[in-house]
């Protein structure tokens, strides 16, 4: 594997997305690239991030589409028709990353299996004062992390311990549950295989959920990425949930379905007649 996409999907918070692409600007490993999936920011959100996007020492794109309400699945399908990497990791523009984020990824790639890593959530007002201050996280040491910790400003210290597993990360190859795109690492040839995200999951809820189990059902394993990459996840308020009971159930019925494999509206519409027969192959 040499380059890795970094898929990066935002809304109407450059300010978040800027404390995010900052941590991703000081990676140790630099064979990576960004895009930018924007799912419908108005002009004046995209035109700041656009702007910040100019600082970044590696390859990035900036992908957009028209606010059609809450289509991430869409957007990331369409990051995708446009990254150049052999391996895709998801996540949000509110999460910050540590600087050996994009190599703990690297590490744990390996073929036939995706990597969900873990997330720890820093509350309300500490997002607010992270923003404010424009606090580096990705700089801070442990110890930093424990003493929020204790003052409950993040909810967990665990994620930060890195324990080498082994083995122990694919004790559970068909788990779906907990792995979402907020941090997701898969090879692309696995999610083109699959189709990428189904975008007859519109609204908030389980289009990540959904991907990783057609993966399962293709035959692709989980291995854990939890003691070894976590994120560091913004506070903000829940999307509109009004879709969530028909996501839900469209997902279930998909989970008892193990021949359900390809996506019934997915990437693959984002490529050109060529390309999609080479990817067909």
């Amino acid at each position: 594997m040499n380059l890795i996409s970094v898929i990066v999907t935002t809304y109407n918070w450059p300010a978040a997305l800027e404390l995010c692409l900052d941590s991703l600007f000081v990676q140790h490993d630099k064979a990576f690239e960004i895009i930018i999936a924007d799912d419908g920011s108005t002009f004046a959100n995209q035109a700041l991030a656009q702007v910040y996007c100019a600082k970044s020492p590696v390859p990035i794109q900036y992908v957009h589409h028209e606010d059609q309400g809450f289509r991430a699945g869409t957007i990331r399908n369409k990051a995708v028709a446009s990254s150049q990497g052999d391996y895709l990791l998801f996540i949000d523009g509110d999460c910050v990353c540590r600087a050996d984020f994009i190599a703990r990824h690297r590490q744990l790639a390996e073929p036939g299996y995706f990597v969900p890593g873990n997330r720890v959530l820093l509350s309300e007002s500490f997002t607010q004062e992270v923003i404010e201050k424009g606090i580096l996280l990705q700089r801070k040491s442990l110890s930093y992390f424990i003493f929020l910790w204790l003052q409950r400003k993040i909810n967990r210290i665990s994620a930060f311990i890195k324990l080498p597993l082994g083995r122990i990360r694919k004790l559970q190859p068909k788990k779906w549950q907990k792995a979402m795109t907020c941090n997701l690492a898969l090879w692309k040839n696995d999610f083109l295989q699959v189709n990428g995200f189904d975008e007859l999951f519109e609204g908030w809820g389980f289009e990540d959920s959904d991907l990783v189990i057609r993966l399962i059902h293709a035959g692709i394993k989980r291995k854990e990425g939890r003691f070894a990459a976590p994120v560091l996840h913004l506070w903000h308020r829940h999307h509109d949930k009004s879709k969530q009971e028909l996501n839900y159930q469209r997902l279930l019925e998909r989970l008892a379905r193990q021949d359900f494999i390809v996506a019934t509206k997915g990437v693959s519409q984002y490529f050109h007649k060529t390309e999609r027969s080479a990817l067909q192959r």
